[in-house]
């Protein structure tokens, strides 16, 4: 599922969109990921849905949220299922209304769409977005290694955390209420699934990047001068 998404633009000069999101985070196009789980251990317990927003950036130089996409996945073969995770998520594995897809098709098709959209920003490798992002950075990794996927698009050990973000930012590490704090709607009744959830995050991630730049921070004519 796709969903693509618009910003506002601020009033600098246009700069090359592509060189500018790969200047603008050293070479790697930040990606971000919200995986919902059977339970909180990566190696034992089962990724039911997995979600990706990708950024673009305007030519005035703001973060925009440029398209999303969502699986809903089969848990792996003997993966653990948390009742409590389940009844946290409110998701049923066994509906067949999810649609759900094997782990090596979800992950081997959003992969293809993240290295898709490295090429296309000119860059060199994706980085992972999350809030909380160790647990998504967890999941994902012992979801590669699991299959051995051998191509991962993603930077083995580095990755941006909202949570982290966020109490800089604006005070609070929870994610409805850094999205409260922020002016970004947030319904907790939609909370807790993928799709919804690294929407939100995506929201939160550009706002910050952006209010830091309105505060004096990176400019593209200030990165293209130091270049």
């Amino acid at each position: 599922m796709t969903d693509a998404h618009t910003g506002e633009s601020s009033s600098e000069a246009p700069v090359s969109n592509a060189a500018t999101m790969r200047d603008r985070f050293r070479g790697f196009l930040p990606v971000v990921v919200d995986i919902e789980t059977g339970g909180f251990n990566c190696h034992t317990d089962a990724i039911l849905e997995i979600a990706i927003a990708i950024p673009s950036m305007t030519e005035e130089g703001e973060l925009v949220i440029a398209e999303t996409h969502s699986r809903n996945v089969e848990p792996f073969e003997g993966a653990n299922l948390d009742p409590s995770a389940l009844e946290f998520t409110g998701i049923d594995p066994e509906s067949p209304l999810r649609g759900a897809v094997p782990e090596d098709i979800a992950l081997g098709e959003l992969f293809a769409v993240v290295r898709q959209a490295v090429k296309a920003n000119q860059c060199n490798r994706a980085i992972l977005v999350g809030h909380n992002a160790h647990f998504d950075a967890g999941f994902l990794t012992a979801a590669t290694e699991r299959l051995g996927l051998k191509r991962n698009p993603f930077h083995p050990f580095s990755y941006f955390d909202t949570a982290t973000l966020a109490g800089l930012a604006v005070g609070h590490t929870v994610l409805a209420r850094a999205c409260a704090l922020a002016d970004i709607p947030f319904d907790n009744k939609e909370a807790h699934s993928a799709q919804y959830d690294v929407t939100k995050t995506a929201e939160l991630f550009c706002l910050i990047v952006n209010r830091w730049r309105s505060l004096g921070g990176w400019s593209p004519t200030a990165q293209a001068e130091a270049l």
